[in-house]
C-alpha cells in the first residue's frame, strides 16, 4: 500500500472529527428588553421558546440585551449570531429564514372615545412609535408619523394632542398603559398581525445555526410542543 492510499484513508478518518468541532456548540441572540418575553435575566417567552429550539440540538442559548438598533448592527457585523424580533426583510446583510418564532400582535393606543383606527385608516392620524421600528414599511396608508427614543412620557404624549395614536407590540402597549393612573382614559385596538424573525448573521456559523433553526421549528410546529410555552405566557399561538 503506497503513502498516497495511507493518506487517504487517515483523511477519510478525521473528516468526521473535524466537522464535530465545526458544528456551533452555542447560539448568541442579541434582544432588546422586552417585559415577559426577552428579559435581561434570560427569562420570557422569546427566550424560552428559542431554549427549545436550540437545545434540544446541542446547541447552548446565550443572551445578550441591547437597544434594539444596536441587536441590529451586532448581527450584521457578525459579532452575534442574530437578533431577536426582525420582521421580514427588515435589515440587509443578515440571512431569514423560513420559520417565524412568534408574530407581533400591533396595537394602537389612543385616549378613549376617539374613534377606533383600522389599517385602511390609519394615514388619517398623526402616529408615533419607537425608533427602528420600521412600521412604516409594514403597515399601509401610513404618512405622519414621529419616531421616539423612549416609551416614557408617551401618555402625556397623547393627552396633550402631539399625537393621535402610539404603534407598538401588544406587551410594550399594555406596559405603556399600566404607567396611567387612570388606564380607563385610554383604549388599545388591534391592528395587524407581523411574523416576528431572527435575523442571522451572514457567516457560516448563521448559516448553520439558521439550517438548525429552520428544521427544529418544523418540527415543534408539528408536534405542538410549542403550544405549552405560550400557554404558560398567556399569549396567544402564532401557528
Amino acid at each position: 500500500m503506497d503513502v498516497r492510499h495511507w493518506l487517504l484513508i487517515l483523511l477519510c478518518a478525521l473528516t468526521p472529527l473535524v466537522h464535530a468541532d465545526e458544528a456551533p456548540g452555542k447560539v448568541m441572540l442579541a434582544s432588546e428588553a422586552w417585559n415577559d418575553y426577552t428579559n435581561a435575566d434570560g427569562s420570557g417567552l422569546a427566550w424560552d421558546v428559542l431554549r427549545l429550539v436550540f437545545e434540544p440540538a446541542g446547541i447552548k442559548l446565550q443572551t445578550r440585551t441591547v437597544p434594539y438598533t444596536r441587536s441590529v448592527g451586532l448581527a450584521q457585523r457578525g459579532e452575534v449570531d442574530g437578533w431577536v424580533g426582525s420582521y421580514r426583510d427588515e435589515a440587509t446583510g443578515v440571512l431569514y429564514p423560513h420559520w417565524n418564532f412568534d408574530s407581533d400582535h400591533i396595537y394602537a393606543l389612543g385616549l378613549a372615545g376617539t374613534p377606533a383606527p383600522t389599517v385602511a385608516t390609519l394615514g388619517n392620524y398623526r402616529l408615533a412609535w419607537v425608533r427602528g421600528y420600521k412600521y412604516e414599511e409594514y403597515l399601509p396608508n401610513v404618512r405622519r408619523f414621529n419616531q421616539i427614543e423612549r416609551r416614557d412620557g408617551i401618555l402625556p404624549m397623547l393627552q396633550h394632542g402631539r399625537a393621535d395614536f402610539y404603534i407598538d407590540a401588544l406587551t410594550e402597549a399594555k406596559y405603556v398603559l399600566a404607567q396611567s393612573s387612570d388606564p380607563s382614559k385610554f383604549q388599545l385596538t388591534h391592528i395587524a398581525e407581523l411574523p416576528l424573525y431572527i435575523g442571522f448573521a451572514d457567516t457560516e456559523r448563521g448559516r448553520a445555526l439558521m439550517a438548525v433553526y429552520d428544521q427544529r421549528v418544523a418540527t415543534l410546529v408539528k408536534s405542538g410542543e410549542l403550544k405549552a410555552i405560550f400557554e404558560r405566557w398567556n399569549q396567544p399561538y402564532p401557528f
